[in-house]
């Protein structure tokens, strides 16, 4: 049977490496599942009935996107894939024969990785998870690893976004060791297979310091220097106040004797920070410091840390949620935080994205606390945002807001927002 798959450039040099720890390092809709996939067709095809398996951070990757595109990959190498979901497993065939199994399973609780034996491994995107967890995950992934067959190279297969200098990075190209290899590869790679608009989006969507990772596959520092280098006071300036009667949306973080909220408005579906309020004691306090600035406003949108559905800023029966309730504001709220990593990489894109357009927007009169923090706050030792420098609240704040209406993975806006 004579096999032509599609492949780009990196993804055959993947696909050609004799390393037993092949690492495939490359930007969004570079084609790293497929490749990754199409190793196991690979496989497959070398080494029949040898059992396979999958490793991603969380089961919802695996069914929305390993088994979806492993079925593609399958079909452009003369493949079948039969998914069972129940057992997370594909099952490969060949013209009705059967070929092989693939074994799924999350990385998400690495001490369940056990209790099966497999030839080779795939592992999806770890780089997305906490190092120790990565290499707790890794270390278990490997000991599956018992499957004997005459020149059968017992490895794994690693595809993954960059996400700064983390297990990948230690692993295959700080000092790796012979047996581990690399190919790093850039969303322009894989241009022909994606929609025309697809890389444009990206520039449009991410900060520019985000690009050399999640476009061009570059392992760079995402966890050093300012949390918001893309914000600038004059070129993010806002000479934008409310009008004593439209719609405004809050961005509020809950703490005792430190609450913070930032007041925005929207202009040409912009948003535009026009009034924050830092120190307030409490949220009955808030409340009555909202309700009195703003008497005239119907529409009162709060975008709050989602930790107020369960706790109180005082020692209230009432839940902060609860108290915004009461009150007359309506709340626009997940049922957990996002990561800090999405909050801040969305607020850094709002402010400049890699395109160099600005979009949010920030009056420094009226948010001098605000304007401070967005210049000052810098990433502490652990690669987090510093908070020790309190320059914290009035950033999360409106980051919540941001992040919901305005998230760097692009879903449906939520009807809250006009203008």
């Amino acid at each position: 049977m004579i096999l032509n798959p599609s492949l780009n450039v990196p993804q055959g040099r993947f696909l050609a490496m004799k390393h037993k720890f092949r690492a495939y390092v490359a930007g969004f809709g570079a084609g790293k599942t497929w490749a990754g996939c199409a190793g196991q067709c690979q496989t497959s095809y070398e080494f029949p009935k040898i059992p396979l398996g999958y490793f991603a951070p969380t089961y919802p990757q695996i069914r929305d996107i390993y088994f979806p595109t492993m079925e593609e990959v399958c079909h452009n190498w003369g493949l079948r894939a039969k998914t069972n979901e129940g057992n997370k497993e594909v099952h490969i065939f060949s013209a009705g024969f059967y070929r092989t199994t693939v074994i799924c399973r999350s990385m998400e609780k690495p001490n369940t990785i056990i209790g099966f034996k497999i030839g080779r491994a795939m592992v999806d995107e770890i780089d997305t998870m906490p190092e120790v967890k990565a290499e707790n995950a890794w270390n278990k992934i490997i000991a599956r690893l018992r499957f004997i067959a005459p020149n059968l190279l017992n490895g794994v297969d690693l595809t993954t976004t960059p996400e700064g200098y983390k297990f990948t990075y230690k692993r295959f190209s700080k000092d790796p060791k012979p047996s581990y290899g690399m190919v790093q590869a850039s969303t322009y790679d894989n241009e022909k297979y994606l929609p025309s608009d697809y890389i444009d989006s990206l520039l449009e969507t991410y900060p520019s310091q985000l690009i050399n990772a999640y476009l061009e596959g570059k392992f760079v520092n995402l966890t050093t220097g300012s949390v918001y280098p893309s914000y600038d006071r004059r070129l993010n300036a806002s000479f934008q106040v409310h009008d004593g009667f439209e719609p405004i949306y809050i961005g509020m973080d809950f703490n005792v004797m430190k609450m913070a909220a930032v007041v925005h408005v929207m202009r040409d579906g912009k948003p535009h920070a026009v009034k924050e309020f830092v120190d307030i004691y409490d949220t009955p306090t808030m409340c009555t410091v909202l309700k009195e600035a703003y008497p005239m406003v119907e529409g009162i949108y709060v975008y709050p840390d989602a930790s107020g559905r369960n706790s109180s800023s005082k020692s209230y029966s009432e839940t902060d949620f609860a108290i915004l309730e009461r009150e007359g504001f309506e709340i626009v709220s997940d049922t957990k935080n996002p990561a800090v990593k999405d909050r801040v990489q969305s607020m850094n894109a709002m402010f400049c994205n890699a395109k160099g357009e600005r979009n949010y927007f920030v009056n420094v009169a009226e948010c001098p606390n605000y304007v401070e923090a967005l210049e000052q706050q810098v990433y502490n030792e652990r690669g987090e945002p510093d908070k020790k420098a309190g320059l914290d609240h009035v950033t999360d704040a409106p980051g919540y807001f941001i992040v919901r209406e305005f998230p760097i993975e692009r879903h449906q806006f939520g009807n809250h927002v006009s203008g």
